[in-house]
């Protein structure tokens, strides 16, 4: 961590009762709320172009129906080939800013803008050692926290994805954000996209085991994948618990404990009959593959549960369950296959809409702050060659989930968000 850093922890740390914020009043579409956007960078089909273009161009990006939000700034930290930005400033008359104090600020003196969108994903950046890609998404917060404590004011914040690649950067913004009381919203469009059924675990319900499906990038789709499990898994009895013990296994380690019951083979299977799935055997498709490996996850109150990333079988996202009492697993297909703009981003914008006109965040961030831990538990595990990693740092991690919505059946079609 920067000096500078640890400097802004310290004086935020002596604050008292947070900064101050505004009042803020339910979503209207006569009533758009100027929002600074700080990207990574702004190409076709980037998270920028999918989250912030439907606050440009309506939720179908063609001049449809919106949010009830405005872009007053727009910050690109890249600006790579094919770069689409420059000409949406010019359609849409808001400006480009140099830094991020600009954005929030637009050169005033004062916060300019009732919220901050921070989307720090896409764009050429590092990766480590164990994989994971060194996003900025630590400077993009630290950048806004430090404005806000230079005005003595705040707005909410969402952070696209999860908080950081690493524990340590995510704590610390965690732990800032709740020190100057930033309403604060993070996360997947995952929990919020279709389910084929449209299940919902109820809440208070007593889980047995739980698995998710996936595919892809063991970083950056795991994360989606863990935050589709998270979702589901934190409705149980108690709510959630925190995380004892992660192990992330791969090759012929992953199968073997499969066959030894560490991750269920009838949660897999009941899995498999709601997505699609190449033939053959699983392990067959998966063994040999670069992106298949299983995360295996030991909570604090019992529960086990497993991502399961199957690349090489699968090309989507799955959740089972099996729910203490009831004769079969319950089994959903979290739906993605869109065609452009990816509608099921539309329903993320809708909370980033929520978050922005009532000051309070629709779901817990504590939800993102927990995936985040996990995923840089397994990617630590991975890099071990299979260790068990102990995580009594994400064991404290504990909320009680809301009732947020997830999007309708994908035959409704986004028109039905002008009026949710």
């Amino acid at each position: 961590m920067r000096s500078t850093r640890r400097e802004f922890l310290k004086a935020t740390a002596a604050a008292v009762g947070g900064l101050p914020l505004a009042t803020f009043g339910a979503a209207a579409q006569d009533d758009p709320k100027p929002v600074a956007c700080i990207v990574t960078e702004y190409r076709h089909n980037s998270h920028a172009d999918v989250i912030v273009g439907k606050i440009l161009e309506g939720y179908d990006q063609k001049g449809g129906p919106g949010p009830a939000l405005r872009v007053a700034s727009l910050f690109t930290d890249q600006v790579p080939a094919g770069d689409l930005s420059r000409q949406l400033a010019g359609k849409h008359k808001f400006p480009i800013v140099e830094n991020i104090e600009q954005a929030l600020t637009l050169g005033r003196g004062e916060l300019a803008v009732e919220g901050v969108l921070l989307i720090g994903e896409h764009g050429d950046y590092p990766y480590n050692v164990k994989g994971q890609h060194c996003y900025p998404r630590l400077r993009f917060f630290e950048d806004t926290a430090a404005v806000f404590r230079k005005l003595g004011r705040l707005v909410p914040v969402f952070n696209d994805k999860h908080l950081a690649y690493s524990w340590p950067q995510a704590d610390w913004i965690y732990r800032t954000s709740r020190e100057l009381k930033v309403p604060f919203l993070a996360g997947s469009s995952l929990p919020l996209t279709y389910r084929r059924p449209a299940l919902s675990l109820p809440m208070g319900c007593e889980l047995a085991e739980a698995l998710v499906v996936g595919y892809s990038g063991l970083e950056s789709y795991g994360f989606h994948a863990l935050e589709t499990l998270q979702c589901m898994v934190e409705r149980r009895q108690g709510g959630e618990t925190g995380v004892a013990a992660v192990q992330a296994l791969r090759g012929d380690s992953m199968f073997r404990a499969l066959d030894e019951g560490r991750w269920s083979r009838e949660l897999l299977d009941a899995v498999l009959k709601v997505i699609p799935h190449k033939p053959g055997r699983v392990e067959d498709n998966c063994r040999d593959h670069a992106n298949a490996a299983v995360y295996l996850l030991e909570y604090t109150d019992g529960l086990r549960a497993a991502v399961a990333m199957l690349s090489g079988h699968v090309a989507d996202f799955g959740f089972a369950a099996q729910v203490k009492d009831q004769p079969q697993a319950a089994a959903t297909w979290f739906f993605l296959k869109e065609p452009e703009p990816f509608p099921h981003f539309a329903w993320l914008v809708k909370a980033i809409e929520r978050l922005v006109h009532t000051g309070r965040p629709p779901y817990p961030v504590e939800r993102t702050l927990l995936t985040t831990g996990v995923l840089d538990a397994a990617m630590s595990s991975l890099f071990q060659g299979g260790t068990r990693i102990e995580t009594p740092h994400l064991s404290r991690v504990s909320y009680q989930p809301t009732d947020y919505p997830f999007a309708p059946r994908p035959d409704v079609g986004i028109d039905f968000l002008k009026d949710s």
